[in-house]
């Protein structure tokens, strides 16, 4: 199966996610949080560089709670500026 490329703009909010999952980790290690997601290290690792930047759905709502984030907050958190201005 050969994965479709990735626009500039999946890239920009896989890197808007890996950020904001970064600051909300804190202090906390990736293990930890990973562990408390039940992923691997290394997904977490690939999600918060960018390197994964689609994460699965469940993946996504399993570290929101691991770090006790809603995924309507990570929604409106990782949508792009210009998002925000249409939709005010």
């Amino acid at each position: 199966m050969v994965r479709t490329p990735l626009t500039p703009q999946e890239r920009e909010r896989g890197e808007r996610l890996g950020a904001l999952l970064r600051r909300a980790r804190g202090e906390r290690s990736m293990v930890q949080v990973a562990a408390q997601a039940g992923l691997s290290t290394e997904t977490l690792r690939k999600i918060e560089t960018g390197r994964a930047p689609t994460p699965a759905f469940f993946t996504i709502a399993a570290l929101a709670a691991a770090l006790d984030l809603s995924l309507d907050d990570l929604v409106q958190l990782c949508r792009p500026a210009e998002d925000e201005e249409a939709a005010a």
